[in-house]
């Protein structure tokens, strides 16, 4: 049992590491921009190589690699991911920073997707929720720390010694994954049956909710400073103490919702996306008065994260004993839906109404939440429990 405990520990360190990395450059674009020469809109499409990558290179490699062991592929993921950071550190021009971001992304949904099959597996079956959650707190805590540190490093010591860092890391992560984690038999299924899974309605549908939720939150998330600052009169300091709330919000949230995925996959789903609704269309209200806008910042954070254990766990239980490629596109799908909610936030606050950005978001939210119930019906006497069952494609 303890060296299960430390398994998990290493995989979420792991995560962490990989997680940290998405959205680091972000805060350092004026720095990158003026030591490659380029715009700073320009370099800002380092954000987006790394999303493309995550969204359409993520599952290509975890189906390319479905028939290599869980070890070893988890250890060549990360050293693959020490290797794209490192050409972002030693990048000597936009063109090879881009090819780092993109080295890097390759790893960020295959390694996720198993590091969740791999958790599972180091449980007892009623813990899945507990595990995939463990796992998936990694991602924030990134975003609680690792983005922040990683942008004050860089301010200090220039936008490359965040990268260097991470590559050092990483490197560290991959000793600790080979002694801790322990050998898996390589998978029995074939690239059929991962292909398979993938086309079964409640597993598409899985996928489906998980991208619009996310869009529902980021549609509000990514423009909240302004939101905060415009129509709630706060200052950018108090804005940022309320995003460090936020971000710890989301780890309670994310390691609750694992708990109670494991008494019921879908009553925690449709709990989570019917009380993210009730904020989400509380915040244009919430907004006008500070007390209540704290409360609704405390709330989306808590809520806005704990959708993954239940939707993952959801995909578990359908997929069989293929469920490594879609965990990885599901990884994506959610990056997709994150894209596009900040795409569709971005219209609304040119659009002069980032008030009203949490009508857009509770309506997605709303969709998501219907479609749970197209994946397991109201009144469904189907099991419960998150662990895989036979894939049809084996049978």
């Amino acid at each position: 049992m303890r060296k299960n405990l430390l398994s998990l520990a290493a995989l979420c360190v792991s995560v962490f590491i990989i997680g940290t990395a998405e959205y680091l450059i972000a805060g350092m674009l004026p720095q990158v921009a003026g030591d490659l020469r380029v715009s700073e809109a320009t370099a800002g499409q380092a954000v987006t190589a790394y999303a493309l990558g995550v969204v359409i290179g993520g599952p290509l490699v975890a189906m390319i690699t479905s028939r290599v062991p869980r070890k070893g592929l988890a250890m060549v993921l990360v050293l693959l991911f020490a290797v794209g950071s490192a050409l972002c550190a030693f990048a000597g021009s936009y063109e090879m920073l881009l090819v780092g971001r993109v080295v890097s992304s390759l790893s960020h949904a295959a390694f996720l997707a198993v590091a969740v099959v791999v958790a599972t597996t180091l449980v007892p079956a009623g813990k899945v929720g507990t595990a995939i959650a463990a796992v998936a707190s990694g991602f924030t805590v990134a975003t609680l720390l690792g983005v922040p540190l990683g942008a004050i490093l860089g301010q200090a010591a220039g936008w490359r010694a965040p990268f260097l860092a991470l590559t050092v890391l990483a490197l560290l992560a991959n000793v600790l994954l080979a002694a801790v984690l322990p050998r898996l038999d390589a998978p029995t299924t074939d690239l059929r049956d991962e292909l398979y899974v993938v086309t079964r309605r409640p597993v598409l549908l899985s996928i489906a909710t998980a991208a619009v939720a996310f869009a529902g939150v980021t549609v509000v998330f990514t423009y909240i400073a302004p939101l905060l600052t415009r129509i709630a009169h706060f200052s950018a300091a108090t804005v940022s103490g309320l995003l460090l709330a936020y971000g710890a919000g989301s780890l309670i949230g994310n390691v609750a919702a694992g708990r109670l995925t494991d008494r019921s996959v879908g009553a925690t789903v449709r709990g989570v996306l019917g009380c993210l609704t009730g904020v989400l269309l509380m915040i244009p209200f919430a907004v006008v008065w500070q007390p209540s806008a704290v409360l609704a910042v405390l709330l989306l954070g808590l809520l806005g994260t704990a959708i993954i254990a239940p939707l993952q766990a959801m995909i578990l239980h359908h997929a069989g004993n293929a469920p490594t490629f879609a965990v990885a596109v599901n990884v994506g799908a959610i990056n997709l839906g994150a894209a596009a909610g900040s795409a569709g936030g971005g219209l609304i606050l040119a659009a002069g109404a980032v008030r009203w950005s949490g009508l857009v978001g509770a309506a997605l939210s709303l969709t998501g939440l219907a479609l749970t119930y197209l994946i397991l019906p109201r009144g469904s006497r189907r099991p419960e429990s998150a662990q895989p069952q036979p894939s049809a494609a084996t049978t």
